[in-house]
């Protein structure tokens, strides 16, 4: 290990404490503040108006897909060797990303709308990460119904390029909200097994923090994203 990354962990290390209720708050505030960075982004785009030069430039969407796609499969794979400074770094690129994607569903949506749905993510969201900290249950059971389940809904979002999906929308956003509920509970459990499994190691530590905090912010955004197909009205 090279000595400045020794020394960034031993840091984070006294920052953090040795409990794993330190290590897990640690983490949920990692993820809070890649939500608050998404959100700033989102309101920075439409308010300012950038979001009409951003998404006027040819294939932009396609290119923010691939960025974002890029950077999840980045710190996935290479989060054991990743400096934590620079998985860091990735986790908010990923969040500014997320941001300017999020400016268009200001256009979209009502404020008031987008205000209340992403109130009741919260809650629900809140609801099972508590749950998935305190239940003794080995919710690891559970990863093969909500692998399955993720399937099944990529399935859906690749039919629906295609074709209208109709009145299937509203099971396929009740699955979805399933779905990433329950991962919810399990990526927040997964955070306890991080802490017991590196202990010894403080680098790791670190870096298996923000990949639990993306984990984290992924089910929340996507937990988002379902309630507001279900329950959302777009602008007429």
């Amino acid at each position: 290990m090279r000595e400045n990354e020794f020394d960034y962990d031993k840091r984070y290390e006294e920052n953090m404490g040795d409990s794993v209720g330190a290590y897990t708050t640690k983490t949920f505030q990692w993820m809070f503040l890649g939500l608050l960075t998404t959100f700033a982004v989102a309101c920075f785009g439409y308010y300012t108006g950038a979001i009409f030069f951003i998404f006027a430039i040819p294939y932009v969407q396609i290119v923010l897909l691939v960025a974002e796609l890029a950077v999840v499969l980045i710190l996935s794979a290479r989060i054991q060797k990743l400096q934590v400074s620079t998985a860091r770094v990735l986790f908010f690129v990923y969040a500014v990303l997320n941001g300017v994607v999020f400016s268009a569903y200001f256009l979209m949506y009502e404020m008031m709308r987008l205000i209340l749905i992403f109130a009741m993510t919260a809650a629900y969201f809140g609801i099972m990460a508590v749950y998935g900290h305190v239940t003794k249950k080995d919710l690891s059971r559970m990863r093969p119904i909500l692998i399955s389940g993720l399937l099944f809904l990529i399935a859906c979002g690749l039919l629906s390029l295609f074709l209208d999906l109709g009145d299937f929308d509203r099971i396929v956003c009740l699955v979805g909200i399933a779905v990433f509920l329950g991962f919810t509970a399990y990526d927040t459990q997964k955070i306890r097994t991080y802490y017991n499994c590196y202990q010894g190691d403080q680098a790791m530590l670190a870096r298996a923090s923000i990949f639990s905090a993306l984990q984290l912010y992924l089910d929340f955004i996507n937990l988002f994203l379902y309630l507001l197909r279900l329950l959302g009205s777009a602008k007429k």
